[in-house]
């Protein structure tokens, strides 16, 4: 790939818009893509051809191709890519690419089963302490 979307991984940043809330404990912030409903709304329903002058814009001819929610809390956007930096020098050295062009090259997708994918995360552990790259 030469880029990518990274919306809901940086949407519980400071940085990125959103209302923090308190859930049951947690910290989250609100998130909205911007097909969603609410983002038509106000105002992305140009970005999808829709015209407020037509009145296009009314409810039932919006077609929301998005979702409204919550994220949990993130911290500072640079924490977030610092982890992200951190997978991607990790994935680059198990194919043994110096730089990402290689690792554009030697990376390979494979397929798992679900029980693969289970066993592939911890398991038959109490977890006391999150990292800050991982959730289930």
């Amino acid at each position: 790939a030469h880029s990518v979307m990274l919306g809901s991984m940086l949407a519980g940043t400071d940085e990125a818009p959103g209302e923090e809330v308190l859930k049951d404990g947690r910290r989250y912030k609100l998130y909205r893509g911007m097909g969603s409903l609410g983002a038509m709304r106000q105002g992305s329903a140009d970005r999808y051809f829709q015209d407020p002058g037509k009145g296009e814009t009314e409810a039932k001819k919006l077609v929301p191709e998005g979702i409204e929610g919550m994220v949990p809390y993130k911290g500072p956007v640079a924490d977030v890519l610092y982890q992200i930096v951190g997978g991607l020098r990790s994935a680059m050295g198990y194919v043994g690419a110096p730089d990402i062009e290689t690792f554009r090259r030697k990376a390979r997708f494979v397929r798992m089963t679900m029980a693969g994918l289970i066993e592939s995360h911890p398991h038959d552990v109490v977890v006391v302490k999150e990292a800050p790259n991982y959730s289930r």
